[in-house]
């Protein structure tokens, strides 16, 4: 009596981290260890994969400058760094914060509960000897971990001397990481064997997929356009999906552009990509219920996968043949799973690969239906996962806006480096003059053909003239707003100059700024903002 009471009462949580690790543990986790989700999927999840910082997984061919892209982002040598033209890179770092400066190997670092990798010691000797963790005080580090990979090969023969299933790996670590970066050399666009086979492993997790196209300063503008739209071929070809990938363009090291051509691109794409990594501590928690989600729906339909097979094992003769048969068909098995309980085609296993991994199991050893486990997941995903949704916005909005600080990322944070300092409407920010009297002359001209009524156009004046620029009314209405500092609704002439100059900023392709600044207030009523503000 007391159980059944227990069971309807709503599950409380604390914290997301907290929730997570309850639902994982008392709801998903029974389902997965019963049906064996571990020996086909992924190794059960710890609280270290719950608590970790977000995770940066970096990926690319040889030489195309992951190493030094983390260097840029930390503005800061990292232990066991090896920078060159040849594969250097010849292990997976782990680059974390630490108080001071030190190496711990891979077969320290899986042993280690407040580390989130005790289940890479699945993959082995050849891995750990690969594996390392470089520690470090770094403002950058304090917010997001960054793995940085071995640089992929082509032929096949590098790939069987690695020892360990390089693919394998970088799946494991695609199912904890943030954000996944591929980078690309711009001299350099061949995708490998190697490196098809790795973007495939990653398939199913596109959502946290970026492109970066480096070392673009190499090669002029007309150059820049062919290679770009070649690598969006070839990457079309090996994703295989209808949204395209997020690609960023620059050049990511402290050092001079060799062609300076496209220097605004290459500002304007480094500051999306920051702005993109800076975000990752603000949405981790998101991402960890997201994943979870995915999990649950993966573990889902493997138990009904299993119970399906040992449903059609036969009890006593013929055993083999008839596992035999049963992987030969297992397409149609999906099917019929996809019929009974409404589940999508895309949460399924891939076939091919689920088809050699049931070779080397016993389906007479396979378990039943046990529904309550799966009533138990069932609820987990309708009920307990909206509860923790609305606990991950209620600690969004309770927290301090967390982004990732320190490094590269200050460089461009403020001061006339900062990105887009003195263009469109901060054209003049740090000039004594009214940026706007430098072209006042050409647009007193109009101003005095609308024929002011005590120096003042109205807005109908003003809007026939301000129309001829074709931006939509919205922006325009906008641009009234800004521009009528006094709120008379009429336009003086230092006003109408405003408007103008706004007008131009528009069709120059800039945003139009959400309140006036400071040194676009035409002279005559600066005072008035002061009284105003007062």
């Amino acid at each position: 009596m007391f159980r059944s009471r227990d069971k309807k009462t709503p599950e409380q949580f604390q914290d997301v981290s907290q929730g997570l690790k309850k639902l994982y543990r008392t709801k998903l986790f029974p389902l997965e260890d019963t049906y064996q989700f571990h020996d086909f999927h992924s190794p059960s999840l710890e609280d270290a994969d719950f608590d970790n910082k977000p995770m940066v997984l970096l990926v690319g061919q040889y030489s195309t400058g992951k190493t030094t892209f983390i260097r840029h982002l930390m503005e800061q040598d990292f232990p066991g760094m090896r920078i060159g033209p040849e594969p250097t890179t010849d292990s997976f770092i782990a680059v974390m914060h630490g108080d001071q400066d030190g190496m711990i190997p891979g077969n320290a670092l899986v042993v280690d509960p407040k580390k989130p990798f005790r289940k890479l010691n699945a993959f082995g000797n050849a891995f750990l000897n690969r594996f390392m963790c470089a520690q470090m005080p770094n403002p950058v580090l304090e917010s997001i971990s960054i793995i940085d990979t071995p640089g992929i090969l082509s032929g096949e023969k590098q790939r069987i001397s690695r020892g360990y299933d390089f693919a394998a790996v970088l799946e494991w670590f695609a199912e904890r990481v943030d954000r996944i970066i591929l980078l690309f050399d711009a001299h350099k666009l061949d995708i490998s064997d190697e490196f098809s086979e790795v973007i495939r492993a990653l398939k199913n997790h596109e959502d946290k997929m970026r492109v970066v196209l480096n070392k673009a300063d190499q090669i002029n503008t007309q150059q820049l356009m062919r290679v770009y739209g070649a690598l969006m071929w070839s990457l079309g070809k090996i994703i295989n999906t209808p949204e395209v990938v997020r690609v960023y363009i620059g050049s990511f090291w402290a050092q001079p552009l060799l062609i300076a051509d496209n220097r605004k691109l290459f500002e304007a794409e480094e500051q999306d990509l920051f702005q993109d990594i800076q975000g990752l501590p603000r949405n981790a928690a998101i991402r960890k219920l997201n994943d979870l989600i995915k999990r649950a729906r993966l573990a889902k339909v493997h138990a009904y996968i299993i119970i399906s097979l040992k449903k059609e094992m036969p009890s006593v003769f013929g055993k083999e043949n008839k596992k035999k048969e049963l992987i030969a068909n297992l397409g149609e098995t999906y099917l019929k799973i996809e019929r009974e309980h409404q589940i999508s085609p895309g949460d399924f296993p891939k076939l091919k690969k689920m088809q050699e991994l049931l070779a080397g199991h016993d389906f007479s050893k396979f378990p039943t239906m046990k529904p309550k486990l799966l009533e138990a997941v069932e609820d987990m995903l309708a009920n307990d996962i909206a509860r923790l949704m609305t606990l991950v916005r209620q600690e969004e909005a309770a927290m301090p806006s967390q982004a990732v600080h320190g490094g590269a990322f200050e460089g461009t944070m403020s001061g006339p480096f900062g990105h887009g300092y003195g263009e469109g409407a901060g054209e003049g920010i740090d000039e004594l003059e009214w940026v706007v009297a430098r072209d006042k002359p050409s647009y007193d001209e109009i101003f005095y053909t609308l024929s002011p009524i005590n120096g003042k156009v109205s807005g109908a004046a003003a809007k026939k003239e301000m129309v001829k620029s074709k931006l939509p009314n919205t922006v325009l209405g906008k641009i009234w707003k800004l521009a009528d500092v006094d709120k008379d609704g009429y336009l003086d002439d230092e006003e109408f100059a405003l408007a103008n100059h706004l007008i131009r900023v528009k069709l120059e392709g800039h945003e139009l700024p959400g309140k006036l600044p400071e040194h676009l207030v035409p002279p005559s009523k600066r005072h008035q903002e002061i009284d105003m503000g007062e």
